[in-house]
């Protein structure tokens, strides 16, 4: 599997998440094996005026190879952010056509540029010129049920120099809803001659194999099938390239680990946002444990790592 020049031992890539997939979350999951991330999307005005929280988003730590992702509908505006971005010795630019979020695709960017395949294709054509790195493009099937052409849209952003598609098989009208659609990653694929990563419903070692088997893509990328869970992504290297299934991940690890996480966040944010952060990364790493309610609601109080600290190894005596 190649990006451009960009070569990977394994096909298990962590997918771009606002407010989610920060350098923190990006480190920890390589960490557990994801071959590839994806940094949170940048507003290219914003990077292009100089808005300091967009730089912030782009820096990037051990987690390479990693990508920047910009989102925008102005092919000047894009290629002058995908440059900016270089500064940030990014491994690859992404460029982002399938954000839902009404802030976003109800301004023209992520999503809304699905109902607008020539501008998309202008875009990705000026970013591809402006840098010397790979240029990919993560779409979705379609912006609803009615105008599903995420054939045609790949055939573009190919034809436009894109090195790499990533698709989600739901339209923007979907969101997350309703179950993932293999036969338009497997048409897309067939489509192309570039790689193609297929996008949603991937929490586990079956479920990768599944979308590998019925789309025939290149890659997988995975998202919220690995929040409080960047085990995901060592089990599926495992299960693909020897078919061993991993043994389950003890509470005692989960929180340890979730620890790691938070005080990564800390170290590149500070306490104060770290300990609100958690409190959403906390309700993952919880999930379907035994007193995990009663934890999450401690947790909308806490305010210094050492009280999390206390809390998480309570929790695992309750349950031993």
């Amino acid at each position: 599997m190649k990006i451009g020049e960009l070569e990977f031992k394994h096909t298990a890539f962590l997918a771009p998440m606002a407010g989610i997939a920060d350098r923190a979350f990006r480190e920890l999951c390589v960490n557990h094996g994801a071959a590839y991330t994806v940094t949170e999307m940048v507003s290219s005005k914003g990077l292009t005026m100089g808005d300091r929280k967009s730089g912030q988003l782009l820096t990037v730590g051990s987690e390479r190879p990693c990508a920047a992702q910009i989102f925008g509908d102005e092919p000047e505006i894009m290629a002058q952010a995908a440059v900016k971005c270089l500064e940030y010795k990014p491994a690859a630019i992404d460029i982002n056509m399938g954000c839902p979020a009404p802030k976003v695709a109800m301004n023209g960017g992520g999503a809304s540029l699905m109902k607008n395949p020539q501008l998309a294709f202008e875009i990705t054509r000026a970013v591809v010129n402006a840098v010397d790195i790979p240029v990919t493009v993560k779409i979705r099937m379609g912006w609803d049920e009615n105008s599903v052409n995420a054939v045609e849209m790949a055939e573009l952003m190919e034809k436009a120099g894109a090195s790499a598609i990533a698709i989600h098989g739901r339209t923007r009208k979907e969101m997350y809803s309703g179950k993932v659609d293999y036969e338009i990653i497997r048409q897309v694929k067939q489509a192309v001659g570039i790689p193609v990563i297929g996008n949603g419903d991937i929490t586990d070692e079956q479920s990768a194999a599944l979308m590998l088997e019925k789309t025939g893509c290149d890659a997988i990328m995975i998202g919220r099938g690995a929040l409080g869970n960047p085990w995901v992504f060592e089990r599926i290297n495992a299960y693909l390239d020897e078919c061993r299934v991993l043994p389950e991940i003890s509470l005692e690890q989960k929180m340890i680990t979730m620890l790691k996480h938070i005080k990564a966040i800390i170290e590149y944010k500070g306490e104060y946002t770290a300990m609100r952060e958690a409190r959403h990364h906390a309700a993952y790493y919880t999930k379907g444990i035994r007193g995990g309610a009663a934890f999450r609601r401690e947790m909308t109080s806490l305010e210094h790592y050492e009280q999390l600290e206390e809390l998480a190894f309570r929790i695992v005596k309750e349950n031993a």
